[in-house]
C-alpha cells in the first residue's frame, strides 16, 4: 500500500519499448491491459483479471492480459475486438502507443475502462480524457459506504440483470462535470448524493466533491468505436461479485458487438 501511495504521488514516466511475446488469438479476442505508472490496485487487478479470464473461457473468447505498453507497438489490435483497461493508472503509454490505441478505437474498436482508468492520472492525454472519458476526475471518498446505485438503462445488455436500485459499496469517484448532456453518451447508472457524503477527507485534505447529477457508469461513441466507462472496481471483492461480473461481461460483449448478428462471421459492424 505504501508503495502504491508513493507511486500515486510520484508517478513513473517509464514506457515499455520491448513488446511481450504475443499469443495466437482466435476471434473474438479481448486484450486486458493493467499497467500502473500511478497508484496500483493490486488486489483488484489480480481478481479482476481472473474474473475476466473466467468470463472469456465460458463465452469462448480468446483473452490476453498484459502490463506491457509496447504491446500497442505491435499489430495485436488488428485481431482484437475489445480492449479492457483494468485499473490502468499513471500515463502508461508512449506517444506512438497512444496513437495506435486512438486509431483503433476511432476505427471501430471496443473499449472498456474500469475504475482507475477514469482517474486524473490520465489527464495529460487530452484526447483520452476529453473524448473517451469525457470528464475530469476531481477526487473520491475515503470510506466505501454501501449506497443504492440508480440503474437508469436496464435495457442495456450490461445492466439488464440488475434491480433498478442496486446496493453497492465502493470508493466513490467524482468528476468536474456530468457527462449526461454530451453527444453520443448514454448514462447507465448514477448515484444519489443524498445517500452518502461526497467529500474527500484525507490528512489535511477536506474537499467537497459533490456533483449534483452524478453518473457512475456510462457509454459513449468514439468515432466508429464504442466505449464503456465504469468508476466501480476499487477492491478485489468487486470482481468476485456476480452482479459486477455480469456487468463486465455485458460491457465486453456490447463494446465488441459480440452478441450481434453478422453475415461475415464477425460482429464488428459500426452501426447501432
Amino acid at each position: 500500500m505504501v508503495r502504491s501511495v508513493y507511486r500515486a504521488l510520484r508517478p513513473s514516466t517509464s514506457y515499455d519499448t520491448e513488446a511481450p511475446m504475443l499469443p495466437a488469438l482466435a476471434d473474438p479476442a479481448v486484450l486486458v491491459f493493467s499497467k500502473t505508472n500511478g497508484f496500483r490496485h493490486a488486489d483488484a487487478i489480480q481478481t479482476g483479471g481472473d474474473a475476466l479470464r473466467a468470463i472469456a473461457e465460458r463465452r469462448g473468447w480468446s483473452l490476453f492480459h498484459t502490463e506491457n505498453g509496447a504491446v500497442f507497438d505491435t499489430p495485436i489490435l488488428d485481431s482484437v475486438r475489445v480492449l479492457v483497461w483494468l485499473n490502468v493508472s499513471g500515463a502508461p503509454l508512449s506517444v506512438s502507443q497512444r496513437d495506435a490505441v486512438r486509431e483503433w478505437i476511432e476505427g471501430g474498436g471496443g473499449f472498456v475502462g474500469i475504475h482507475a482508468a477514469l482517474d486524473d492520472s490520465h489527464s495529460a492525454w487530452e484526447w483520452y480524457r476529453d473524448t473517451v472519458v469525457g470528464t475530469r476526475f476531481i477526487g473520491h471518498t475515503m470510506d466505501h459506504p454501501k449506497v443504492p446505485i440508480s440503474v437508469e438503462r436496464r435495457e442495456h445488455p450490461a445492466m439488464s440483470h440488475l434491480a433498478s436500485a442496486w446496493a453497492w459499496a465502493d470508493e466513490w469517484y467524482s468528476f468536474d462535470r456530468s457527462v449526461r448532456d454530451q453527444d453520443e453518451v448514454e448514462v447507465l447508472a448514477s448515484l444519489d448524493e443524498s445517500t452518502f457524503e461526497p467529500r474527500m477527507k484525507f490528512l489535511w485534505i477536506d474537499k467537497d466533491i459533490a456533483m449534483g447529477d452524478h453518473p457512475i457508469i456510462w457509454t459513449r461513441r468514439v468515432g466508429a468505436g464504442r466505449a464503456f466507462l465504469s468508476a466501480l472496481g476499487h477492491n478485489g471483492s468487486a470482481f468476485q461479485a456476480a452482479e459486477y461480473q455480469a456487468v463486465l461481461e455485458g460491457a465486453v460483449a456490447w463494446c465488441g458487438r459480440l452478441d450481434e448478428p453478422s453475415t461475415d462471421g464477425h460482429s464488428s459492424e459500426t452501426s447501432e
